[in-house]
Protein backbone atom coordinates (compact mmCIF):
# COMPACT_ATOMS: atom_id res chain seq x y z
CA UNK A 1 0.00 0.00 0.00
CA UNK A 2 1.58 2.95 -0.98
CA UNK A 3 1.49 6.07 1.61
CA UNK A 4 -1.69 8.14 1.68
CA UNK A 5 0.24 11.07 2.55
CA UNK A 6 3.48 11.16 -0.21
CA UNK A 7 0.90 10.21 -2.21
CA UNK A 8 -1.52 13.08 -1.99
CA UNK A 9 1.84 15.39 -2.38
CA UNK A 10 2.95 13.81 -5.12
CA UNK A 11 -0.82 14.71 -7.16
CA UNK A 12 -0.75 17.89 -5.83
CA UNK A 13 2.59 18.87 -7.39
CA UNK A 14 1.81 17.17 -10.84
CA UNK A 15 -1.05 19.69 -11.07
CA UNK A 16 0.65 22.87 -10.18
CA UNK A 17 3.54 21.46 -11.70
CA UNK A 18 5.89 23.23 -9.32
CA UNK A 19 7.78 22.31 -6.26
CA UNK A 20 7.37 25.96 -4.05
CA UNK A 21 4.18 26.55 -5.11
CA UNK A 22 2.69 23.32 -4.30
CA UNK A 23 4.53 23.60 -1.12
CA UNK A 24 2.39 26.76 -0.19
CA UNK A 25 -0.87 24.49 -1.10
CA UNK A 26 0.04 21.91 1.36
CA UNK A 27 1.37 24.36 3.86
CA UNK A 28 4.83 22.29 3.24
CA UNK A 29 8.31 23.41 2.76
CA UNK A 30 9.84 22.76 -0.44
CA UNK A 31 12.57 20.29 1.13
CA UNK A 32 9.32 18.75 2.85
CA UNK A 33 7.79 18.29 -0.58
CA UNK A 34 11.08 16.53 -1.96
CA UNK A 35 11.45 14.33 0.56
CA UNK A 36 7.83 13.03 0.08
CA UNK A 37 8.51 12.62 -3.62
CA UNK A 38 12.03 10.22 -2.43
CA UNK A 39 10.34 8.34 -0.40
CA UNK A 40 6.91 7.49 -2.60
CA UNK A 41 9.76 6.60 -5.37
CA UNK A 42 11.08 4.21 -2.93
CA UNK A 43 8.17 2.31 -2.45
CA UNK A 44 6.93 2.63 -5.68
CA UNK A 45 10.93 1.54 -6.78
CA UNK A 46 11.02 3.59 -9.74
CA UNK A 47 11.79 7.17 -10.44
CA UNK A 48 8.79 9.41 -10.87
CA UNK A 49 9.68 12.62 -12.50
CA UNK A 50 12.98 13.94 -14.95
CA UNK A 51 14.29 17.05 -13.75
CA UNK A 52 14.24 19.73 -16.17
CA UNK A 53 15.97 22.42 -14.85
CA UNK A 54 13.14 24.68 -12.09
CA UNK A 55 10.63 22.34 -14.14
CA UNK A 56 9.79 18.49 -14.22
CA UNK A 57 8.23 16.20 -16.62
CA UNK A 58 6.60 12.62 -15.46
CA UNK A 59 8.15 8.98 -15.91
CA UNK A 60 5.93 6.87 -17.36
CA UNK A 61 5.50 5.15 -13.48
CA UNK A 62 5.06 8.69 -12.41
CA UNK A 63 1.82 8.88 -14.80
CA UNK A 64 0.74 5.95 -13.65
CA UNK A 65 1.04 6.59 -9.95
CA UNK A 66 -0.19 10.15 -10.66
CA UNK A 67 -3.30 8.72 -12.24
CA UNK A 68 -3.88 6.29 -8.89
CA UNK A 69 -3.40 9.44 -6.86
CA UNK A 70 -6.38 11.23 -8.47
CA UNK A 71 -8.65 7.96 -8.22
CA UNK A 72 -7.91 7.79 -4.63
CA UNK A 73 -9.14 11.55 -4.35
CA UNK A 74 -12.54 10.66 -6.19
CA UNK A 75 -12.55 7.13 -3.67
CA UNK A 76 -12.68 9.37 -0.71
CA UNK A 77 -14.74 12.27 -1.56
CA UNK A 78 -17.50 9.34 -2.37
CA UNK A 79 -16.32 8.48 1.03
CA UNK A 80 -17.07 11.89 2.41
CA UNK A 81 -20.03 12.06 0.69
CA UNK A 82 -21.59 9.06 2.19
CA UNK A 83 -20.72 9.47 5.52
CA UNK A 84 -21.44 13.43 6.01
CA UNK A 85 -24.53 12.72 4.40
CA UNK A 86 -26.00 9.77 6.71
CA UNK A 87 -29.49 9.96 5.76
CA UNK A 88 -31.84 8.32 8.28
CA UNK A 89 -34.53 7.77 5.67
CA UNK A 90 -31.97 6.15 3.04
CA UNK A 91 -29.88 3.18 3.31
CA UNK A 92 -30.19 -0.26 4.43
CA UNK A 93 -30.57 -1.40 7.85
CA UNK A 94 -30.60 -5.10 9.28
CA UNK A 95 -32.28 -6.25 12.70
CA UNK A 96 -32.98 -9.37 14.49
CA UNK A 97 -35.24 -10.36 17.21
CA UNK A 98 -37.61 -13.07 18.24
CA UNK A 99 -40.77 -13.70 16.07
CA UNK A 100 -42.93 -12.46 18.93
CA UNK A 101 -41.30 -9.29 19.32
CA UNK A 102 -41.15 -9.12 15.43
CA UNK A 103 -44.57 -9.51 14.91
CA UNK A 104 -44.94 -6.26 17.31
CA UNK A 105 -41.93 -4.36 15.41
CA UNK A 106 -42.26 -4.99 12.09
CA UNK A 107 -46.00 -2.64 11.85
CA UNK A 108 -43.85 0.35 13.20
CA UNK A 109 -40.60 -0.48 10.51
CA UNK A 110 -43.48 -0.44 7.72
CA UNK A 111 -44.88 3.09 8.30
CA UNK A 112 -41.33 4.04 8.64
CA UNK A 113 -40.27 2.11 4.85
CA UNK A 114 -44.21 3.67 3.36
CA UNK A 115 -42.79 7.35 4.15
CA UNK A 116 -39.23 6.57 3.14
CA UNK A 117 -38.55 4.87 -0.53
CA UNK A 118 -34.61 5.11 -0.03
CA UNK A 119 -34.58 2.78 3.13
CA UNK A 120 -33.88 -0.81 3.26
CA UNK A 121 -35.43 -2.37 6.52
CA UNK A 122 -34.52 -6.01 6.76
CA UNK A 123 -35.81 -7.89 9.94
CA UNK A 124 -35.24 -11.08 10.69
CA UNK A 125 -37.13 -13.36 13.34
CA UNK A 126 -34.54 -15.33 14.62
CA UNK A 127 -33.09 -17.93 17.22
CA UNK A 128 -31.04 -16.89 20.00
CA UNK A 129 -27.90 -17.68 18.95
CA UNK A 130 -28.37 -16.92 15.31
CA UNK A 131 -28.85 -13.38 16.54
CA UNK A 132 -25.75 -13.52 18.44
CA UNK A 133 -23.54 -14.92 15.82
CA UNK A 134 -24.96 -12.43 13.54
CA UNK A 135 -24.28 -9.28 15.80
CA UNK A 136 -20.27 -10.77 15.97
CA UNK A 137 -19.86 -11.18 12.42
CA UNK A 138 -21.36 -7.80 11.43
CA UNK A 139 -24.70 -8.97 9.75
CA UNK A 140 -26.85 -7.41 12.03
CA UNK A 141 -26.81 -3.48 13.03
CA UNK A 142 -29.23 -4.42 15.97
CA UNK A 143 -30.43 -7.46 17.95
CA UNK A 144 -33.25 -7.64 20.91
CA UNK A 145 -31.67 -11.25 23.22
CA UNK A 146 -33.16 -12.47 25.87
CA UNK A 147 -30.12 -12.18 28.36
CA UNK A 148 -27.22 -9.58 28.21
CA UNK A 149 -24.45 -11.72 26.30
CA UNK A 150 -21.79 -10.47 28.14
CA UNK A 151 -19.19 -10.32 25.39
CA UNK A 152 -16.38 -8.17 25.39
CA UNK A 153 -17.39 -7.39 21.21
CA UNK A 154 -20.99 -5.99 22.21
CA UNK A 155 -23.09 -3.49 24.43
CA UNK A 156 -26.22 -4.23 25.74
CA UNK A 157 -28.78 -2.21 26.65
CA UNK A 158 -31.50 -3.32 29.23
CA UNK A 159 -35.24 -2.85 27.37
CA UNK A 160 -37.06 -4.46 29.91
CA UNK A 161 -38.74 -7.47 30.35
CA UNK A 162 -42.02 -9.22 28.95
CA UNK A 163 -44.57 -11.23 30.41
CA UNK A 164 -45.00 -15.43 29.31
CA UNK A 165 -48.36 -15.21 29.01
CA UNK A 166 -51.36 -17.76 28.90
CA UNK A 167 -53.70 -16.93 26.46
CA UNK A 168 -57.04 -18.36 26.59
CA UNK A 169 -60.28 -16.98 24.48
CA UNK A 170 -61.81 -13.82 26.04
CA UNK A 171 -65.04 -15.57 27.25
CA UNK A 172 -62.86 -17.79 29.31
CA UNK A 173 -64.27 -17.61 32.96
CA UNK A 174 -62.13 -15.11 35.02
CA UNK A 175 -61.61 -17.58 38.00
CA UNK A 176 -58.43 -19.68 39.29
CA UNK A 177 -57.46 -21.88 36.30
CA UNK A 178 -56.57 -25.83 36.97
CA UNK A 179 -54.19 -27.56 35.35
CA UNK A 180 -57.12 -30.22 34.18
CA UNK A 181 -59.18 -26.95 32.53
CA UNK A 182 -56.52 -26.50 30.59
CA UNK A 183 -56.00 -30.34 29.52
CA UNK A 184 -59.69 -30.60 28.72
CA UNK A 185 -58.89 -27.39 26.39
CA UNK A 186 -55.57 -28.40 24.60
CA UNK A 187 -52.49 -27.28 24.34
CA UNK A 188 -52.74 -24.93 21.20
CA UNK A 189 -48.51 -25.86 20.05
CA UNK A 190 -45.56 -24.39 18.13
CA UNK A 191 -42.02 -24.46 18.04
CA UNK A 192 -41.49 -22.21 20.91
CA UNK A 193 -44.75 -23.86 22.91
CA UNK A 194 -43.10 -26.68 25.03
CA UNK A 195 -39.94 -24.58 25.81
CA UNK A 196 -43.07 -22.16 27.55
CA UNK A 197 -44.75 -24.92 28.97
CA UNK A 198 -41.89 -26.21 31.22
CA UNK A 199 -41.53 -23.01 32.40
CA UNK A 200 -44.83 -21.46 33.30
CA UNK A 201 -46.68 -24.63 33.37
CA UNK A 202 -44.50 -26.98 35.54
CA UNK A 203 -44.46 -23.34 37.57
CA UNK A 204 -47.46 -22.92 38.35
CA UNK A 205 -48.96 -27.02 38.60
CA UNK A 206 -46.22 -28.74 39.88
CA UNK A 207 -47.82 -31.90 41.34
CA UNK A 208 -49.81 -32.30 38.12
CA UNK A 209 -47.82 -31.06 34.79
CA UNK A 210 -46.19 -34.74 33.73
CA UNK A 211 -44.02 -32.73 31.01
CA UNK A 212 -44.48 -30.88 27.86
CA UNK A 213 -44.32 -33.98 26.12
CA UNK A 214 -47.46 -35.53 27.44
CA UNK A 215 -49.44 -32.48 26.77
CA UNK A 216 -53.15 -32.81 25.61
CA UNK A 217 -52.17 -31.12 22.01
CA UNK A 218 -55.70 -29.71 19.90
CA UNK A 219 -53.76 -28.64 17.12
CA UNK A 220 -50.42 -26.96 15.98
CA UNK A 221 -49.60 -23.79 14.19
CA UNK A 222 -45.65 -23.19 12.98
CA UNK A 223 -46.21 -19.38 11.87
CA UNK A 224 -46.40 -17.21 14.66
CA UNK A 225 -48.35 -14.80 13.60
CA UNK A 226 -51.27 -16.94 13.67
CA UNK A 227 -50.74 -18.79 16.74
CA UNK A 228 -53.41 -17.33 18.54
CA UNK A 229 -55.96 -17.46 15.91
CA UNK A 230 -58.06 -21.06 16.96
CA UNK A 231 -57.63 -19.29 20.61
CA UNK A 232 -59.48 -16.98 19.58
CA UNK A 233 -61.84 -18.89 17.80
CA UNK A 234 -62.15 -20.66 21.35
CA UNK A 235 -59.95 -23.38 20.38
CA UNK A 236 -57.67 -24.58 23.38
CA UNK A 237 -55.10 -22.10 24.84
CA UNK A 238 -51.51 -21.40 23.78
CA UNK A 239 -48.19 -19.96 25.66
CA UNK A 240 -46.78 -16.84 24.39
CA UNK A 241 -44.71 -13.66 25.38
CA UNK A 242 -46.33 -10.76 25.45
CA UNK A 243 -45.25 -9.36 22.77
CA UNK A 244 -47.63 -12.32 20.21
CA UNK A 245 -50.26 -11.64 21.74
CA UNK A 246 -50.08 -8.01 21.57
CA UNK A 247 -49.03 -7.90 17.62
CA UNK A 248 -52.38 -9.68 17.24
CA UNK A 249 -54.94 -8.31 14.84
CA UNK A 250 -57.71 -9.45 16.95
CA UNK A 251 -56.21 -9.68 20.53
CA UNK A 252 -59.70 -8.36 21.40
CA UNK A 253 -60.79 -12.10 21.24
CA UNK A 254 -57.77 -13.40 23.61
CA UNK A 255 -57.57 -13.39 27.02
CA UNK A 256 -54.38 -13.28 29.39
CA UNK A 257 -55.12 -15.27 32.46
CA UNK A 258 -52.99 -14.22 35.40
CA UNK A 259 -51.57 -17.38 36.92
CA UNK A 260 -50.67 -17.16 40.78
CA UNK A 261 -47.07 -17.36 39.96
CA UNK A 262 -45.62 -15.58 36.78
CA UNK A 263 -42.71 -15.54 34.57
CA UNK A 264 -40.74 -13.46 32.60
CA UNK A 265 -38.35 -12.94 30.07
CA UNK A 266 -35.80 -9.98 29.67
CA UNK A 267 -35.21 -7.84 26.94
CA UNK A 268 -32.13 -6.47 25.61
CA UNK A 269 -30.59 -4.42 23.34
CA UNK A 270 -27.67 -5.41 21.47
CA UNK A 271 -24.99 -3.21 19.22
CA UNK A 272 -21.45 -4.10 18.56
CA UNK A 273 -19.11 -2.08 20.94
CA UNK A 274 -17.26 0.83 19.34
CA UNK A 275 -19.41 0.97 16.82
CA UNK A 276 -21.12 4.31 15.24
CA UNK A 277 -24.51 3.30 14.40
CA UNK A 278 -25.92 5.17 11.16
CA UNK A 279 -28.92 7.84 11.35
CA UNK A 280 -31.06 4.78 10.21
CA UNK A 281 -30.05 2.22 12.63
CA UNK A 282 -29.95 5.28 15.45
CA UNK A 283 -33.72 5.50 14.71
CA UNK A 284 -34.82 2.07 14.37
CA UNK A 285 -33.12 1.41 18.12
CA UNK A 286 -35.73 4.26 19.27
CA UNK A 287 -38.09 2.00 17.60
CA UNK A 288 -37.48 -1.34 19.52
CA UNK A 289 -37.30 0.70 22.55
CA UNK A 290 -40.55 2.02 21.29
CA UNK A 291 -42.24 -0.77 21.05
CA UNK A 292 -40.56 -2.69 24.59
CA UNK A 293 -42.36 0.07 26.52
CA UNK A 294 -45.55 -1.47 25.02
CA UNK A 295 -44.79 -4.47 26.87
CA UNK A 296 -44.51 -2.95 30.93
Amino acid sequence: MLNATWLETFTTLCEIGHFTQAAERLNMTQPGVSQHLRKLEQQVGQGLISRLGKSFTLTPAGEAVFELGLSRRVEEKSLRDAIEADDWNAGPVHIACSGSFALLLYPMLLAWMRAAPDLSVHLEAAPQAKILAGLLEGSFDLGVLGADPDHARLEATHLGREELCLVLPADAVDMPVSFSDLEARGFIAHPDGYGYADELLRLNFPDDYPGADQLSVRGSVNQIGQIPAPVAKGVGYTLLPRSGVEAFADKASLSIVQLPKRRWHELWLVVRRGSRLSARARYARDMIEEAAVQLR
